[in-house]
């Protein structure tokens, strides 16, 4: 295995790689800094680059005329851009950074030059794009069986993965993340202060009590992170605990 400090990274994804995968995708990654609001790719837009982050939260939305909502968000763990991996040009979901930090960046068409000389690049990926396939679908379980309560609990889970205690996330964008209104979210953040697992700023959530949070989300949070591991393995710092 070739080292994050050899490849200068932290993503996880391209810290799994072998030496030979990472000397053929190595040339052709850039490194940038993305800000909180930069778009990643829009709706029925092509999707001309992929971010690999080292820092960082991007939120995957779905959208139509009226209606909008997260389904899906990522970090040092993974990668923007999935349809692309899979040979596909655009979605009907927009990305964007809720949180910024530094990425590496590799244009659409070169990772998937990529992908077919490095059949260990080509797994991994379709690995990680198998577990993200869970994780949206355990967001539409988690929207459709379980309270806002325990939602919030997940949610702030996952960004705590990826973000560690201190998660600048506004009330707007937790609406977004649960498809409720803010004061359904005031009102969950509220128990959750009340019951001492987090401290609720106006821009800022400090994550007080992490196995607090779990017993709060119960069985919504846990299946993508524990895929993640079995097909990936674990990943240091703030990414899948």
């Amino acid at each position: 295995m070739i080292s994050a400090t050899s490849l200068n990274t932290k993503n996880c994804l391209l810290t799994k790689l072998p030496r030979e995968a990472v000397e053929i995708i190595e040339p052709l990654l850039a490194p940038v800094i993305l800000k909180q609001n930069d778009v990643l790719f829009e709706a029925f837009r092509p999707i001309e680059y992929v971010y690999f982050f080292d820092e960082g939260l991007s939120s995957e939305i779905a959208v139509n005329k009226s209606q909008r909502i997260e389904v899906g968000c990522i970090g040092g763990e993974g990668l923007s851009g999935l349809p692309a991996i899979l040979g596909v040009d655009r979605t009907p979901h927009r990305s964007f950074m809720q949180v910024g930090g530094r990425a590496l960046r590799i244009k659409s068409s070169d990772l998937l030059s990529a992908m077919e000389r490095s059949g260990a690049l080509r797994q991994l990926l379709l690995r990680y794009a198998h577990v993200f396939m869970i994780q949206v679908a355990a967001t539409a379980l988690a929207n459709g069986r379980y309270h806002v309560n325990q939602r919030l609990a997940r949610w702030l889970l996952m960004c705590h993965d990826r973000l560690g205690d201190q998660l600048p996330l506004t009330h707007d964008f937790l609406a977004l993340m649960l498809g409720v209104r803010r004061p359904s979210v005031t009102d969950a953040l509220h128990i959750l202060e009340g019951e001492h697992l987090i401290r609720a700023g106006r821009s800022l959530i400090s994550v007080r009590d992490r196995s607090g949070l779990e017993l709060a989300a119960g069985e919504a949070y846990g299946i993508p992170e524990r895929e993640y591991r079995r097909l990936i393995g674990s990943c240091g710092g703030d990414c899948i605990n």
